[in-house]
Parts: C-alpha cells; structure tokens; sequence
C-alpha cells in the first residue's frame, strides 16, 4: 500500500490524493521516509509542489485549496527531516531554503497561517535533535530573522514553534555565539521576546511563556547578552500576577527564578 502511494506521487494526475493519503497516514510507516527520499522522482515532486506556489505568495491569494495541498508535501519533507536516515541528506541538499519563502509571507489569512505553521514544523523536526551541523546550517542560511518575524506576526502556535527553533538553536553553543556576537543580535532577540511577554499579559499561552523563559534563560548564560537582557527585560517576569499561570509548572518556575538571578534581580 505504501509503495503504492509513494509510486502515486511521480503522476501529476494522481499526486494530489496520494499526498492526502501518505499524510495523513505516515506515522503507520516506520520506513516512509528513507522509501520517499530513494524512489525515482518523488522529492522533485515534493519539491514541484512547493515551488509551484511562490507566485501565490505575492500579491497573497493563496487559496485553502492550495495551502492544503502544499501542506501535504511539507508534512512528507518533516517525515524525511525527522528520521535519522535521511535527515543529513536532507540538510546536505538544503532543501530548508525551499521553506523560507513561506517564511517571510505576513498575510493573516488561514491559507498562509497553516503554510507558515507546516513549514515551521519541518525546521522544529530538524531541531529536535541536537546536531551542531544543523545548527550551523540553520545560521549560515539566516532563519533566525524568519523566526524573529514570525514570533512577531505568527498565531500563538506558530509563535511557539519559532520560538522552540531559537530556543533549540541558543541550546546549542554555536547557536549561543552566534546571536551573542554582537549587541544587535542579542537586542533584536531580546526585543522580539520582551514583545512577545507583553502581548502574553493580553492573550496568556503558558506553553508560549514556557519557551519564552527558556530563551532568555539560555541568554543569561552569557556576559554581553545578560547586559543587554538587563535593558530590555520585561517587567511582566517580574510580576507575581503575571507568573502566577505558571503555578503548575514547576520546571519553568525553577527556569524563571534562576532567570532572574543570573540577571541580578531579586525575584
């Protein structure tokens, strides 16, 4: 059945129900993704179906239809992303870059929310694993300004996941250098956190805040990013009111007040 669906995808004529099918079926394949990556012509079909949507991008008109469509390919490329067999060659062909472009829409609608949220999922599969050649890959080709905006613009749960991919990406010392090379950096990342801390005392997200804390957390670790941290702290953290949503989370209130002693705050 799967071979099937997988020899589908190589015919324009029946590439969109297979799509729907494998999507919504691949957990039940443990082999999906290394079976994807090896037949004949089915990644430059996955490919074909990304690419072919850019001129939807702008002018936005983007349709349900095709952002549906086109979510049904990424959910396959996060399958190859994820698995171990295949995600180095997927890095190595930096088929990523084919993502951005949708990172960079800033259209509200459904159709380009649901595409923005897809594409960051396939960048969380590859970050879920900690591999500094991920890392490095992920930085060289600029996604933590494509994050940035869409912790800025995105749904709450879209937000969450580009904040998961910073908060991986700063897990990891390369990625802690990189955004603490300079004060522009560690500025832009702790503006667009703070922003977000004072959008959470309108719309609360703990599992949002959670990652937030993370962040800034990871930050405070180093010397340049616990100054500039100190100028741009949002003094929401600091409110007992506002952290009392986290009253279940022990985790995160350990975080938050190791937090605010790294940054020389009381509590």
């Amino acid at each position: 059945m799967m071979e099937a669906l997988v020899a589908a995808l190589q015919d324009p004529d029946t590439r969109e129900n297979a799509l729907l099918d494998l999507s919504k079926k691949r957990d039940m394949f443990a082999d999906l993704a290394p079976i994807l990556w090896h037949s004949f012509g089915v990644i430059p079909a996955l490919l074909q179906e990304i690419v072919s949507i850019y001129p939807l991008l702008s002018p936005p008109s983007l349709t349900n239809h095709a952002s549906n469509r086109v979510c049904n390919a990424l959910a396959l490329l996060q399958c190859v992303a994820s698995h171990p067999d295949t995600r180095a060659l997927f890095l190595n062909a930096h088929i990523p870059l084919f993502l951005y472009p949708f990172l960079n829409t800033v259209s509200k609608t459904r159709p380009f929310e649901y595409l923005r949220l897809t594409s960051l999922g396939v960048i969380g599969a590859l970050v879920k694993v900690d591999d500094t050649d991920v890392i490095n890959f992920l930085l060289s080709t600029e996604i933590i300004p494509l994050c940035l905006r869409t912790m800025e613009l995105g749904s709450e749960l879209s937000k969450t996941v580009a904040t998961f991919i910073v908060q991986k990406i700063l897990s990891d010392e390369v990625g802690l250098s990189y955004i603490c090379a300079t004060a522009e950096r560690c500025y832009a990342v702790g503006t667009v956190l703070g922003g977000m801390v004072t959008m959470l005392a309108e719309q609360p997200s703990v599992r949002l805040l959670k990652h937030i804390i993370r962040c800034y957390l990871r930050l405070s670790d180093n010397p340049r990013a616990r100054e500039c941290l100190r100028q741009c702290f949002p003094d929401q953290l600091r409110d007992p009111n506002f952290t009392a949503c986290l009253k279940d989370d022990i985790a995160t209130q350990k975080w938050l007040v190791q937090l605010l002693m790294q940054l020389g705050y009381t509590g």
